[in-house]
């Protein structure tokens, strides 16, 4: 039985359109996933921040295997519950690499558990890309990359980032008041913020330190009335600052200028009494950010998807941001080697600079890191906006005085 040529032609157009990811034009990924493996978070006392990271996992896996995969073959992510315990993340990569035989790595939240999953990657040779490392000098692994683009000194640079914006305001002030959490990266950045401070010739009117998880404040609040300096900054993580400030607002005293170091970012944006705080990112949403490759289309998707998850704030900012990067560093290393090779795609990281939802990155610098691409933002009209570097700032905005 013979078709004609005409029909063949049409049996060969079916079978290529099946090949082809709907609405895309482009060849569907096939074959063996490539699987990338990590923990996260999912419950303990992280489980708010690390949600975020979840969310953008989920984006971006969704939106590559719209592409083309990785390699042309789709991409399945190979995600643990860590439950925030560093112990318990060494022995989940440990699982990953050994038993679940995933292709990448990709890092956990929170300085502790990358540390954790770093000793993994370095017994076994394998990548391992991170977003969340807060202690440049501690990363010693010549395969790790980070994609929180905080240079390899930022206890000294981004202290001096956020004084010369503080030097530059209306009424720049003289004095402070440096309150901070013991967790390990939150206390690395604060002592060197007090160092940078004492260089600047602010006067030091309190340093005080307080145990990770502290919940009483109503004391340490009363200390920071007493000091009543010129510009508070609070080594905070995630909800230190909201209580900080509830604390002082039970005794009448609303700080001056104030610096949280890693809020959570919605509760502290919604505060009455965050109004005019100020903190460090790496991507808001608005220019020029927005233009970077990719910017555009994540913030929709995630914004979309945050609603459905429940979460009070659906802006995508640092943690979102330095979670996409990680993921657009695998794709670019794959894409550009065309390999899986841990030592290949390592090489290539280190020896190119990456066009991110951040802006160039590169890894060529002390312990992989590259340059600070810090910002200073602050809380107006109950967002968070760039004000600091002044070609940085969202359209029309200026760090505005107490």
């Amino acid at each position: 039985m013979t078709r004609s040529p005409r029909v063949l032609g049409t049996l060969v157009l079916v079978v290529l359109l099946a090949l082809v990811a709907p609405g895309t034009g482009v060849a569907a990924p096939s074959g063996p996933p490539v699987r990338v493996g990590s923990t996260l978070a999912l419950t303990g006392p992280l489980a708010a921040t690390a949600l975020v990271h979840k969310i953008t996992g989920e984006i971006y896996v969704e939106e590559i295997n719209k592409r083309n995969g990785l390699l042309g073959r789709p991409v399945e992510w190979v995600l643990l519950d860590d439950q925030s315990k560093p112990d318990l993340a060494r022995t989940l990569y440990e699982k990953l690499v050994t038993v679940d035989k995933v292709d990448l790595l990709l890092g956990p939240y929170a300085t502790g558990s990358i540390l954790s999953a770093m000793a993994v990657a370095q017994r076994y040779d394998k990548l391992l890309v991170h977003h969340t490392f807060g202690m440049p000098h501690l990363a010693k692994y010549e395969r790790q990359f980070p994609t929180w683009a905080m240079g390899p000194e930022p206890g000294r640079t981004l202290p001096s980032l956020l004084f010369d914006a503080l030097a530059a305001a209306p009424k720049p002030p003289q004095s402070i008041a440096i309150v901070t959490d013991k967790f390990p990266s939150v206390h690395f950045m604060s002592t060197g913020a007090r160092e940078v401070a004492q260089k600047r010739g602010l006067r030091e009117a309190l340093y005080l330190e307080f145990e990770f998880g502290t919940r009483d404040f109503g004391p340490i609040a009363a200390r920071i009335k007493d000091a009543n300096a010129d510009f508070l900054w609070v080594g905070a993580i995630g909800l230190d600052g909201n209580q900080i400030l509830d604390a002082l607002k039970k005794i009448d005293y609303a700080p001056k200028y104030h610096f949280y170091l890693y809020p959570a970012p919605g509760p502290l944006a919604k505060a009455p009494a965050g109004k005019g705080a100020l903190s460090t990112t790496i991507f808001e949403e608005h220019p020029p950010f927005t233009s970077y490759p990719g910017a555009a289309e994540f913030v929709k998707l995630y914004h979309d998807r945050a609603i459905k998850a429940g979460l009070p704030y659906t802006a995508v900012d640092v943690q979102a941001a330095a979670s996409y990067v990680a993921w657009q560093l695998l794709e670019a290393a794959v894409t550009a080697t065309k390999s899986l090779d841990d030592k290949v795609l390592a090489q290539w990281l280190r020896a190119n600079r990456v066009d991110t939802l951040i802006g160039k990155v590169r890894f060529d610098g002390p312990s992989n890191y590259g340059d600070d691409l810090s910002k200073i933002k602050q809380v107006q009209d109950g967002k968070w906006v760039v004000v600091w570097p002044k070609e940085f700032a969202a359209p029309g905005a200026q760090l505005l005085a107490p």
